[in-house]
C-alpha cells in the first residue's frame, strides 16, 4: 500500500513540532546591565520590556530589558533606611515590601511616587516574600510572631492589608520563619498558594489564603539556618522547593524535594548529588514542567527532567532569577543585574 504523501508530510511537520516544543539547555550566557553598591533579592516582570527590582539602601528601580536602561530612585521613611527583598506587582501597580521592624509596603501612587500602605511594629517582625494571585487579591509572609507565621492579605488591589490572626492558622513552630533570599518563599497557581519555611514545613491553602492546612517535609531542617528557601510551581500539581544550608553550602543532602500531587506529599529528589545549597529555583516557561534553572552564590544549575539530575551552567554567584521567556532570564544579587540567555 502506497503512502499518501500529504500523510507523510504531516508526519514530518508533527514530528518537527515535537521537537521544537522542549528542548534541553546545554549553555547560559550573562551579560551584566547593572552593577552598584546594592544587594538586590527582589525583582519581578512589570510587563514584556519591564524588569523592576527593590534592594538594600531603600533602592528601587527598572531596566528596560530592550535598551537596557537602569531607572533607580531611593525610598527613605523619616530617618529609617529600608531593606526591601520582596517585590510584587498586578496589571496596575508595582509593592515591594522591606524586612525588619517597621515593616514598610509601598504600591505605587500617584506622580510616581511611592505610597505607604501597610506598616507593621514590633518585636520579630521580618517579611520576607509577597505575591499576587490577580490585579485584586495578594498575599506576603513572613517569620512567626504571637504563635504563628505572620500573613497579610489584600483583596483590593493592594490598597489595604489585613493580618490573618493566629486561630485562622496551623500552630506555629518557635522561630518558625521563611528566609528572605530571593522573594521565592511563596508560589500561586489558581486558586491555591504554597509557603516553604524554615522549619522545611509547606503551607497550602486552596481558596486564595481563606483556609490554611501545613505539610511537613523531608528537606533538611534541624538548624536555624537550613530549610526551604525557594520553591516554585509550573501548575497546580508539579512543585518543586530547594534550600539546604548557606552556613555549609557544598552540602547536597536532603535540600531538593518534589511533588506531582498539589503539595500533598513531597519527596526528595537528587539526594547527595548536584546542586548544592540554593536561594531560588525557576521552572523554565513551556518546558513542560521537565526545565528547572536554580541559581545562588554558588552558581547557577539546570535541570532538564524535572529535577532528577543537574549540571553546572555557571559558576556566577546570583540570590534571585525570573524567567522573561523560555530562554532569557534575569537574575540579581550582590552589586548587580544581569541577563541570562540559555540555549
Amino acid at each position: 500500500m502506497r503512502f499518501p504523501l500529504f500523510l507523510f508530510l504531516a508526519l514530518i511537520l508533527v514530528s518537527c513540532a515535537e521537537e521544537q516544543r522542549y528542548r534541553p539547555f546545554q549553555t547560559v550566557s550573562i551579560t551584566p546591565v547593572y552593577e552598584d553598591s546594592v544587594s538586590i533579592r527582589a525583582i519581578t516582570f512589570l510587563d514584556g520590556r519591564t524588569l523592576a527590582f527593590a534592594g538594600s539602601g531603600g533602592m528601587y528601580g527598572t531596566v528596560d530589558v530592550t535598551s537596557q536602561k537602569v531607572r533607580s530612585s531611593i525610598q527613605l521613611y523619616d530617618s529609617i533606611v529600608p531593606a526591601f527583598r520582596a517585590v510584587a506587582k498586578t496589571s496596575n501597580d508595582f509593592f515591594m515590601l522591606s524586612i525588619d521592624s517597621p515593616a514598610l509596603l509601598y504600591k505605587t501612587g500617584d506622580g510616581g511616587k511611592m505610597e505607604l500602605v501597610y506598616k507593621e511594629d514590633g518585636e520579630g517582625v521580618f517579611y520576607d516574600c509577597m505575591t499576587f494571585w490577580n490585579d485584586t487579591e495578594g498575599i506576603a509572609v513572613g517569620d512567626t510572631v504571637g504563635g504563628c507565621l505572620s500573613i497579610i492579605i489584600t483583596r483590593d488591589g493592594g490598597q489595604t492589608w489585613s493580618k490573618i490572626p493566629c486561630e485562622d492558622l496551623p500552630e506555629g513552630i518557635e522561630g518558625e520563619g521563611a528566609f528572605a533570599a530571593s522573594n521565592s518563599n511563596i508560589a500561586v497557581a489558581g486558586n491555591q498558594a504554597w509557603i516553604g519555611t524554615t522549619a522545611g514545613r509547606v503551607y497550602h491553602s486552596d481558596d486564595k489564603g481563606s483556609t490554611w492546612d501545613v505539610q511537613q517535609t523531608p528537606i533538611v531542617h534541624k538548624e536555624e539556618t537550613q530549610g526551604i528557601y525557594s520553591m516554585d510551581f509550573y501548575d497546580g500539581n508539579t512543585g518543586f522547593a530547594i534550600g539546604g544550608d548557606y552556613t555549609q553550602p557544598e552540602s547536597n543532602k536532603a535540600n531538593k524535594i518534589i511533588t506531582r500531587d498539589g503539595g500533598k506529599t513531597w519527596n526528595l529528589i537528587a539526594d547527595g548529588q548536584e546542586p548544592n545549597y540554593k536561594s531560588c529555583v525557576q521552572f523554565v516557561p513551556n518546558a513542560e514542567g521537565r526545565g528547572l534553572v536554580a541559581v545562588g552564590f554558588t552558581g547557577v544549575s539546570y535541570s532538564g527532567d524535572g529535577g532528577a539530575h543537574w549540571k553546572s551552567l555557571s559558576d556566577a554567584s546570583f540570590y534571585t532569577l525570573r524567567f522573561l521567556n523560555d530562554s532569557v532570564a534575569y537574575a540579581a544579587g550582590k552589586n548587580r543585574i544581569a541577563k541570562l540567555v540559555f540555549q
